[in-house]
């Protein structure tokens, strides 16, 4: 055999494989760009229906996550074999790397019973704000394996599942009131009378805060050199924050304009010369 056979076999070999396996490859990667652009639309629309039907959001966007990952799976082996690769090998391969891999994750499979978990159990749902695993903020999204927060200073906290679903969460979200509690302190010469009807008159005119259940304002024990007065006050969730950070402002300008002393800490060092 000379070159120019050589050559000449292969591009037959090169035309043919073009002709039958080239052709089925470039229809399978256009039929899967279609299929993943459907599936992904199909998705989108499955969370969309959660907000017009008023459904829970949370069991809705893990379906449609669900529903993609295994539609987008399906086609991929579908059209493997259309291309005429043999998928028994894939089959048995996937089987023992199955096992191996399975003892590696054991960790991943602790997230994903987890992920089960919360969605079964739904101690929060999106949209809620927790404080867990030392991170406090609203949940953005539920996934299988881990949950997505986003804190108060918007940086985005990726928690497994795992940990999360056996741990312990506070949901500041479930309840539609909460209370705002905050502690005042004035120096002993003031007037603590004075002190705390300035404190009830200001609580009782903030228009976020409600009449009931009532606001608690009472002289707390003294502390050092400072005498605390313990405030209470009960607000709508949504509210919260907003009432927590007004109240400290005009409690100072009040103070000041009755001439109320806020201590401030000190230590005295009395030194001996023997």
């Amino acid at each position: 055999m000379n070159w120019q056979e050589f050559f000449q076999r292969a591009a037959n070999a090169l035309v043919s494989w073009a002709t039958n396996v080239g052709i089925k490859l470039l229809i399978a990667l256009a039929v899967m760009a279609v299929a993943f652009r459907i599936i992904n639309l199909i998705g989108r629309r499955i969370e969309k229906s959660a907000e017009k039907h008023r459904a829970d959001k949370t069991i809705m966007r893990t379906a449609a996550y669900i529903f993609r990952v295994a539609m987008k799976l399906a086609v991929a082996v579908c059209l493997v074999s259309y291309v005429g690769i043999d998928t028994g090998g894939f089959a048995a391969l996937i089987a023992s790397l199955g096992v191996c891999v399975g003892l590696a994750v054991n960790g991943a499979l602790s997230n994903l019973a987890g992920g089960v978990l919360i969605i079964l159990t739904r101690p929060f749902r999106i949209d809620d704000m927790i404080e867990a695993q030392g991170y406090s903020g609203i949940v953005e999204d539920i996934h299988i394996t881990h949950t997505v927060l986003r804190t108060l200073d918007n940086k985005t906290v990726y928690i497994p599942n795992g940990p999360l679903s056996s741990g312990t969460v506070v949901n500041c979200s479930r309840k539609d009131i909460r209370r705002v509690d905050e502690v005042f302190h004035i120096s002993h010469d003031a007037d603590y009378r004075k002190a705390k009807e300035i404190l009830t008159e200001i609580v009782e005119a903030h228009p976020l805060a409600l009449k009931e259940p009532a606001p608690f304002v009472r002289l707390g024990e003294p502390a050092g050199m400072r005498l605390s007065i313990t405030v209470r006050v009960w607000v709508r969730t949504e509210d919260y924050w907003t009432v927590k950070a007004d109240l400290p402002e005009a409690v100072k300008e009040r103070f000041d304009a009755a001439g109320i002393a806020v201590p401030f800490e000190q230590m005295d060092v009395h030194i001996r010369n023997d």
